[in-house]
């Protein structure tokens, strides 16, 4: 399946991805927004590996952005009685940034987990220090609806982290 605006498309990820995603990846500016399970340095091997762990998912995307990889987008679905809410995360390679095609693959994306997976909620915790994610979120349609004073343990230090989610209009009424 592909998702596509304009020069935006979120398709299937290709083994072919695995250099130039780790090429991007390979920025201590991407690893810094992402959970410690994120390697840096980002080699060619840890593409592969992810690749080959989600090529097989439905949910998970390469952005590519006027024909180019560009970056990852993912609804990773809950389990048990969260069953019906998916926690989205995403990453952008540094020369792809401020051209509003974060904005686009989130819109996007939402509109497939709500539309296509039936999930009910979607949401995800920003670190305080991101505001730009912040900020993508908010032009989305997410409502920052909590934070989570000193969650999160990054680079020696404790950081708050921002609960944002958005609500299917179907589960609304």
């Amino acid at each position: 399946m592909e998702l596509i605006s304009g020069p935006i498309k979120l398709r299937p990820f290709r083994e072919s991805d695995a250099p130039v995603m780790a090429s991007l990846a390979n920025n201590p500016k991407i690893g810094r927004n992402l959970r410690d399970g994120f390697p840096y340095p980002y080699t060619l091997e840890h593409a592969r590996q992810y690749l080959s762990l989600f090529m097989r998912y439905n949910t998970y995307f390469a952005i590519e952005y006027q024909g180019e990889y560009a970056g990852n987008i993912s609804l990773t679905p809950l389990e048990n009685v969260y069953r019906k809410t998916a926690e989205i995360g995403y990453l952008l390679g540094e020369p792809f940034w401020n051209k509003g095609i974060m904005t686009t693959a989130v819109n996007l994306i939402t509109e497939f987990g709500f539309k296509e997976c039936g999930f009910a909620r979607i949401h995800t915790g920003v670190y305080e220090y991101n505001p730009a994610s912040q900020k993508v979120l908010e032009k989305c349609g997410y409502t920052r609806e909590a934070v989570f004073r000193k969650a999160i343990f990054k680079e020696n230090q404790l950081w708050d982290e921002v609960r944002y989610a958005k609500i299917n209009p179907e589960f609304e009424k």
